[in-house]
């Protein structure tokens, strides 16, 4: 019997399954088992085409992409394997059927702890659109057994607790016990004649477990392999078996271990040569199935390597061809560089990884061996080039005792994408501009994006609707949101997307009550802020904002009252070894404390620093939100992700010319998004002239200079009064990140976007016209560009 023939079939087998597994009465099923049932028949009907999606690869052997991250930060999978199987009218009849709600069941799936902000946000638009676009295309990483970290909030602080995702069963992952590998570390190398033979002394076991990644209602089901770290028989000789065991499983322990200590580092090491060196032996095994050589690998594979994590595949592929499948030194490299991508994800030197030599070389001796042969060749090619011997050094990869594996992925690859056009710009004639003319043609821009799918259709069906409803009720698609171009002034149009726009606050309003006991008014404007928490980010000028707000509306009666009520909403994680940002965390939450608590400001301002901020949660907020704050420091900013999902469901950007800002800022018009601040050229300007001093700032605004002496002077009753004396200290004396400067332009947008949502009209009419123009950031535009650019990819349809 097929389940899914009809609602009632599948009801009837639902009822049965859950009796059957849990030896209970339907009735008595608690929402976790209806859910693990349900999760298990979704599966069910999905892998007849997970399988001959397999065979139609196996068959026809096209050209594969097999996208490296360290991060897949896939959300629930349960809703959207159900929308994109085409089941979702189904599986609701069936479930309404039986008095059940998709909604309700989907919440007891827990998030995938494999990822931490845009970076696994990203690969895992990118798997969505790759498969729903027809493409052979698979993700590689590990599989965490812990996640980032839960985060509470206690007493204003940030507390780390273990995000054990893994706790109860996965329903979408298969374990693939057959495939396993084993990866080397440690040991040394032997010259024996004229090859190299390596000996390890620790070998550690990686077991895949495969997830599928469903396309949207073509039958295509493509994999997300992710390694599993376990032990062997083969121990270093020094060392306890019980304490070795325990050391292995923390390579796919934990997401990000805290690398402030040797330990760290060294484990920082292994987790990335552990999934990239497990991938490529995979993709080197399953080629060798169908051709009798590696001759042909780069003519139907591309290893993207996304971001600088997965860098060590290059060195591992040339150490297989080499040592294992005997390839010489230009043939086994012309393979390699043919095969490989990077994408450059970060303008932030210290985000270049560079790993020290005295730790690389003795846990990855071989590789490290070829790393060096590498940058002496390279070293050669550079003197021909540029007789200053700084200007080698500077591009070497390796130099002053680190490996620079930024570096070493430009080297290796035959393409290196940035992901936004500013970034890319910025690549090519600052940060990598050397690069750019040593290799001229290999820098290019994929400007991110997002999938519609869960960002609009899944988070937002009303919307959806709506847009639906003028193309009389056609399958939605997203060139359908340029329709609305036609209809920026339809006063109905107008009414509509508040009432959603209100419902959706009201919804998030409810659950910020229910988690954190704190009541917001859903009629206020929602302006939010979700993102990793980072300096550059400039969470910090965002609470030092508010203050200025808080200390106007005590002091101006005519400010307040034209000030419209604000709802200002947090979501961030701080890295638990980044004590800066954790400090942060503690001052907005000492702000909203005192604005939460003040009777005579807060029927006009509330703040919330949401707990433990995830994609589940970012998919309930992002439709509520009515300014989006995209406020980073002018070149810091790669892309940005955040700022698409929410010009995606009708927010209006408040942001500086940064990322992708600046390319949405083209789409929608400089009257449909409100930039302010310092631009790339005024920031580099600074930095290179020494010409920025906060001191004067503060000397010079008297507001800032009250907020600012606020921190420290006993405003906060309820802290210790030097609590907050590295924020100020910091910010007078190392304001790398010109929160300061651009804090005055920063008020003054705010005060326009108070301006401008007091017109309905002319609010609406900037928030459709952020909706219509917002279908090129689609992922699906920037994979296909991929496919045709990079990859060289053909569709299988």
């Amino acid at each position: 019997m097929n389940p899914t023939k009809d609602a009632k079939t599948f009801a009837k087998a639902f009822q049965e399954r859950v009796e059957e597994k849990y030896i209970i009465e339907f009735k008595a099923a608690s929402h976790r088992q209806l859910y693990h049932v349900l999760g298990e028949m979704v599966f069910a009907a999905m892998a007849p085409h997970w399988r001959e999606t397999k065979a139609k690869y196996a068959q026809h052997q096209p050209k594969q992409v097999h996208y490296f991250s360290m991060e897949f930060l896939m959300g629930r999978l349960i809703t959207n394997n159900i929308n994109n199987l085409g089941l979702r009218p189904l599986v609701e009849s069936a479930l309404a059927s039986l008095g059940l709600d998709l909604n309700t069941l989907e919440h007891v799936e827990t998030d995938a702890g494999l990822g931490n902000g845009g970076l696994g946000r990203l690969a895992a638009c990118f798997l969505d659109s790759i498969a729903s676009l027809h493409y052979a295309g698979h993700g590689n990483g590990i599989r965490y057994r812990y996640g980032l970290f839960e985060q509470e909030i206690q007493n204003g602080y940030q507390i780390e607790k273990p995000d054990d995702w893994l706790k109860d069963q996965y329903v979408w992952e298969v374990r693939q016990e057959e495939d396993a590998l084993d990866i080397e570390f440690g040991g040394t190398v032997v010259y024996e004649g004229t090859q190299f033979r390596y000996v390890p002394n620790e070998v550690i076991r990686a077991v895949p477990y495969d997830v599928p990644v469903v396309g949207d209602r073509n039958g295509v089901i493509n994999t997300l392999r992710l390694w599993n770290a376990e032990p062997t028989k083969t121990y270093p000789a020094h060392k306890n078996a019980f304490e070795i065991d325990q050391e292995i499983r923390q390579i796919s322990g934990f997401l990000y271990p805290d690398d402030t200590s040797y330990e760290g580092k060294i484990l920082r090491i292994k987790q990335q040569y552990f999934f990239s060196a497990a991938g490529v032996q995979n993709l080197f095994k399953k080629h060798l199935k169908h051709h009798k050589n590696l001759d042909t690998f780069a003519q139907l594979n591309v290893i993207q390597i996304n971001d600088t994590h997965p860098s060590l595949v290059i060195p591992e592929m040339m150490r297989l061809l080499m040592d294992v499948h005997g390839y010489g030194w230009d043939q086994a490299w012309a393979i390699t560089t043919q095969t490989c991508a990077y994408t450059n994800h970060t303008l932030l030197a210290e985000a270049l990884e560079k790993w020290p030599i005295s730790m690389m070389q003795p846990t990855l001796p071989r590789v490290y061996q070829i790393i060096e042969e590498i940058n002496r060749r390279d070293m050669i090619t550079l003197s021909e080039r540029y007789a200053d011997s700084a200007m080698r050094e500077k591009l070497a990869i390796i130099a002053q005792g680190q490996v620079r594996m930024a570096h070493l992925a430009i080297a290796g690859s035959f393409s290196v994408n940035g992901v936004a056009a500013l970034h890319t710009e910025l690549l090519k004639t600052m940060e990598m501009k050397e690069f750019d003319t040593l290799y001229p043609g290999k820098f290019n821009n994929k400007t991110n994006g997002i999938t519609h799918r869960r960002w609009l259709e899944h988070v937002n069906p009303e919307l959806t609707q709506l847009i639906t409803d003028l193309h009389k009720g056609q399958p939605f698609e997203i060139n359908q949101l340029l329709t609305l171009n036609k209809h920026l002034d339809d006063a109905t149009l107008h009414t509509q997307l508040a009432a959603i726009k209100k419902q959706k606050k009201t919804l998030l309003a409810q659950r910020i009550e229910a988690e954190q006991g704190l009541k917001i008014n859903p009629e206020s404007l929602f302006d939010v802020q979700i993102k990793r928490l980072h300096e550059y980010k400039r969470q910090l000028m965002n609470a030092l904002h508010i203050m200025m707000v808080y200390n106007r509306l005590k002091t101006d009666p005519l400010y307040k009252e034209q000030y419209v009520p604000h709802t200002f909403i947090f979501g961030a994680k701080a890295a638990g070894g980044y004590h800066y940002a954790k400090k942060i965390i503690k001052l907005i939450n000492t702000i909203a404390k005192k604005v939460n608590e003040d009777p005579t400001v807060n029927d006009k301002l509330t703040v919330v620093f949401v707990e433990n901020y995830n994609v589940t949660y970012a998919e309930q907020i992002i439709p509520a939100c009515d300014i989006s704050e995209q406020i980073s420091t002018a070149g810091k900013e790669a892309s940005g992700t955040g700022n698409m999902k929410f010009m995606m469901n009708g927010a209006i950007t408040l942001g500086t010319l940064d990322g992708a800002n600046v390319e949405i800022a083209e789409h929608v018009g400089d009257e449909n998004i409100i930039i302010f601040g310092l631009n790339v050229d005024q920031v580099n300007a600074h930095n290179t002239h020494n010409t920025y001093h906060p001191q004067a700032v503060y000397d010079h605004n008297p507001e800032i200079r009250t907020v600012i002496d606020q921190l420290t002077n006993g405003f906060f009753g309820d802290v210790a009064i030097d609590e907050f004396q590295e924020i100020r200290d910091k910010l007078l004396h190392h304001d790398q990140y010109f929160v300061l400067e651009d804090l005055a332009a920063y008020q003054a947008a705010h005060e326009k976007a108070n301006t401008l949502y007091q017109d309905p009209k002319v609010w609406y009419r900037m928030a459709l016209k952020n909706i219509a123009n917002s279908g090129y950031f689609s992922s699906d535009r920037t994979i296909e560009q991929y496919a045709q650019e990079i990859w060289q990819l053909t569709a299988l349809r």
